[in-house]
């Protein structure tokens, strides 16, 4: 369950605004919109990294090598757009500090596919200082076709609403 809306100093409602914490419950379930990964991305992801692997910089090699027989994108620029877009919509001014993740990556994503978040809260709970609390969620990006690519349970530091 989320309970609240964000409202500026005139009462219009704010969107694009993160959750705090004291917003959601365990159970509370939503999803992003999709992103398609694209050979751009890939190139500069593996450039700005230097993931200069041949699988991901040589695609005679993947297409006669490798098992996967077409450019993968490296499961760390999964995560990374997975969590850009939950960043777009979740995060905006509440989100204080990522504190640990368990990721687990499940398949190859390719140039090509469109992924996506689901999201559910595990758990919320206050700190010790009232301005903060932390929540946990259990994400799972999930391609085109609706197979889990990756993943993972983040914690997060965020914001008490004021």
């Amino acid at each position: 369950m989320r309970r609240s809306i964000n409202m500026d100093e005139n009462g219009l409602e704010v969107l694009g605004l993160g959750f705090y914490w004291d917003d959601v419950e365990p159970g509370y379930r939503f999803r992003t919109l999709g992103r398609t990964i694209t050979e751009t991305d890939i190139t500069l992801f593996i450039g700005t990294v230097g993931m200069v692997e041949e699988m991901f910089t040589n695609l005679e090699y993947v297409a006669s090598q490798s098992i996967i027989g077409s450019r993968p994108a490296p499961g760390s620029l999964v995560f990374c757009m997975a969590e850009g877009l939950l960043m777009q919509s979740t995060m905006q001014r509440t989100g204080m500090a990522f504190m640990e993740a368990d990721i687990k990556v499940h398949r190859p994503t390719n140039a090509g596919d469109t992924i996506h978040v689901e999201c559910e809260v595990i758990e919320a709970r206050a700190t010790s200082k009232p301005q903060r609390g932390l929540v946990r969620t259990s994400n799972q990006v999930i391609n085109q076709r609706g197979e889990v690519v990756l993943t993972y349970n983040p914690l997060r530091m965020v914001k008490t609403r004021p």
